[in-house]
């Protein structure tokens, strides 16, 4: 029998019958370029990333091209888990990607989960930035579906933004590099393609930028009416400055509370050693340490900590990674992938997104 791929006894592609012959169904699929209105004009907003002779024969050949290499996503798996192969074996040829990790494992479902929303946006935001490139194409196209269902959720329920905004800010300046300065040297497909995928993205910052968060009133209790105590407990929970800083503006109580320099100081020890502290101590002018202005000063040279409400896991004993799922686990106490160790738990250890894509740098 010949080769016909990593395992010839997958499952073939769905055919359906219509008026104009047999044509093959296609799952997990979206209108990501048939809606897209492109915009050379959108080019020029920043720079001119290309020149402009070329982008006059670039419209002359999208309709073609849009008709022959439309971004709808192939048959990607839905998997819970995968198995990490990092090197041929006797039994195994070949070795997992980070391309096919990424199609395979179950991202969609992920961002519809409000705990693993902003690990997969993150891990967008380190792909963006340094593997794009070494996506394959059937992984980018399912990079720029998971992406446009990540800006249609921010757009219908106004969660984190701002996490957004800055990945789309890395992928537009990743993006117009590569086809100012790289090209076709590197891009997988044609590069008008690639055009159009940069007039999406520019096109979702518009969106963003003109977001509107409208206040919706009920005869419900609000922060405000909570005690200050408890405010003050709330506040205290936040990991992330900027979600401080804009809390602070809400009511002048509020902003009282969010410039507490005790705050500050156990926001500084949470996301940075204690030793990091004596290299940029910063003092105001009454003598004290300005633990806010430190905060600061020491992300510009020291990274913060990640905190996230659900990630990955690892399992070493099994080299599988997979999404866990807690009820499963709480009610069947299933570790959401076929572990054969005695002690499934003490094998497991959660995969940040830089992690995740160390797996893989082989």
């Amino acid at each position: 029998m010949p080769f016909l791929g990593q395992d010839w006894r997958s499952p073939g592609w769905s055919w359906m019958k219509t008026d104009n012959g047999w044509k093959r169904c296609d799952f997990y699929c979206n209108e990501f370029d048939s809606d897209t209105n492109f915009n050379v004009q959108l080019l020029n907003v920043n720079q001119d990333i290309y020149p402009p002779e070329k982008c006059e024969s670039s419209v002359k050949k999208r309709k073609k091209e849009q008709f022959n290499n439309t971004t709808k996503s192939q048959y990607f798996f839905r998997e819970k888990w995968i198995y990490i192969q990092k090197e041929s074996t006797k039994q195994i040829h070949g070795y997992c990607t980070l391309g096919e990790a990424f199609n395979r494992l179950d991202f969609l479902s992920a961002i519809q989960d409000i705990r693993k929303f902003n690990y997969v946006v993150k891990l967008l935001q380190l792909i963006a930035k340094s593997q794009l490139t070494s996506l394959s194409g059937a992984a980018q196209k399912n990079y720029f579906n998971i992406l446009e269902k990540i800006v249609q959720k921010v757009l219908e329920d106004h969660y984190n933004p701002r996490l957004v905004k800055e990945l789309l800010e890395d992928l537009s300046s990743t993006l117009c590099i590569l086809i100012r300065e790289v090209g076709k040297s590197v891009l997988v497909g044609n590069i008008n393609i690639w055009i159009c995928r940069l007039e999406t993205v520019l096109s979702w910052q518009q969106q963003l930028m003109n977001l509107q968060i409208t206040q919706h009133f009920n005869s419900g209790l609000t922060l405000c009416d909570l005690p200050l105590a408890m405010q003050n407990n709330i506040i205290y929970r936040f990991a992330d400055a900027w979600d401080i800083i804009n809390l602070g503006e809400v009511t002048p109580t509020l902003h009282l509370l969010s410039e507490d320099s005790y705050l500050w100081k156990q926001l500084c020890k949470y996301h940075f050693a204690e030793k990091m502290f004596c290299r940029h101590l910063i003092f105001s002018e009454t003598g004290h340490v300005d633990w806010k202005l430190m905060f600061f000063t020491l992300q510009k040279f020291y990274p913060k900590r990640e905190q996230y409400g659900d990630t990955l896991h690892f399992c070493r004993h099994c080299s599988i990674l997979f999404w866990k799922d807690y009820q499963l686990a709480l009610l069947f106490k299933d570790t959401g992938h076929p572990c054969t160790a005695n002690d499934p738990g003490s094998c497991l250890i959660p995969v940040s997104p830089q992690h995740f894509i160390d797996l893989f740098r082989f």
